[in-house]
């Protein structure tokens, strides 16, 4: 069973994660500021698509503790299906 607590511990594990890359980038658009280097470049658009990433996985957990598990949502919504047809 995955708790709120697990999550937030993720999510503050991920924050972190996501607060390096973004200081890295930023060193490396510094560094770039210096001149066009197409090694720098590549870095930088590698640190943009780990940063989409993270977060992507971010907000996946943040709906996944509010809303819980993807197979409890849809079991709910066929349940309130069920119940509205019969109404």
């Amino acid at each position: 069973m995955f708790g709120v607590l697990t999550g937030m511990n993720i999510i503050e594990s991920l924050h972190a994660e996501i607060e390096e890359v973004s200081k890295r980038r930023s060193e490396l658009w510094d560094q770039l500021s210096d001149g066009r280097n197409s090694d720098t470049v590549k870095q930088i658009r590698e640190l943009e698509a780990k940063l989409a990433t993270l977060w992507d996985e971010h907000r996946t957990l943040r709906a996944r503790i509010r809303f819980g598990e993807r197979e409890q949502i849809v079991k709910r919504a066929r349940a309130q299906e069920r119940l509205d047809r019969v109404a």
